[in-house]
């Protein structure tokens, strides 16, 4: 029994946290939220959304742990920068909203292939510049 416990205690947070980033999404669009917020939001989910990690995911332990302690960090970091009212209302939107099947969606999808042909273009320029190093 403590095994199911324990995974409905999971399932339960890790809806709360997709309803928490979502209800990020929702402030950051919000005209009264500062700028310096939007740009720490954007940051926050481009490194959520990332296939790629300060530390890679193969590395036992270490690999999860950057993604389990900054993401988190970022998150409670940006929402104190939001407006508490302003919060408050982008969360009960969100809890609203995530009831059915956001149009968010679409745009984590596009968001997260932008990023990877980033990565992969970096990762070629890289390449490329070691090439002309060594030869």
């Amino acid at each position: 029994m403590p095994v199911f416990r324990r995974i409905s205690r999971t399932l339960f947070r890790s809806r709360a946290f997709g309803v928490e980033v979502y209800a990020l999404y929702l402030a950051a669009k919000d005209p009264r939220t500062p700028w310096y917020a939007r740009v720490l939001a954007g940051i926050v989910a481009a490194y959520a959304l990332s296939p790629l990690d300060l530390i890679p995911d193969p590395i036992p332990v270490l690999g999860l742990l950057d993604d389990i302690i900054l993401i988190p960090i970022g998150l409670k970091l940006v929402t104190r920068l939001i407006p508490e009212a302003l919060m408050i209302e982008s969360r009960e939107r969100a809890a609203v909203s995530t009831i059915t099947r956001p149009r968010f969606w679409r745009w984590i999808g596009i968001a997260s292939v932008i990023i990877v042909l980033i990565w992969m273009a970096l990762l070629g320029l890289f390449l490329y510049l070691m090439v002309i190093w060594i030869w």
